[in-house]
């Protein structure tokens, strides 16, 4: 069974920026994350590689919380 994209995004992120998962919250936004654009850029390409779908960066905004980009990977996995 796939893990939720929820989890799956924290761990992209956990091992992103070498931190425990249990410290990203779903309300956290990239902007409290403090992610720049270059961070941006690798977190699509890993959502690409290890996820198997497209999410551009530029659909990773700033003010964009980690469930609503979990929310982003769902509709794409089902479509």
């Amino acid at each position: 069974m796939r893990a939720a994209p929820y989890d799956q995004l924290v761990e992209i992120l956990a091992r992103l920026h070498d931190t425990p998962a249990d410290r990203f919250t779903p309300e956290a936004t990239f902007a409290d994350l403090e992610v720049d654009s270059l961070t941006m850029v690798e977190i699509s390409i890993r959502i690409e590689r290890d996820l198997g779908v497209t999410v551009h960066d530029s659909e990773l905004r700033p003010t964009l919380t980690l469930a609503g980009t979990a929310e982003l990977i769902a509709a794409r996995q089902a479509a």
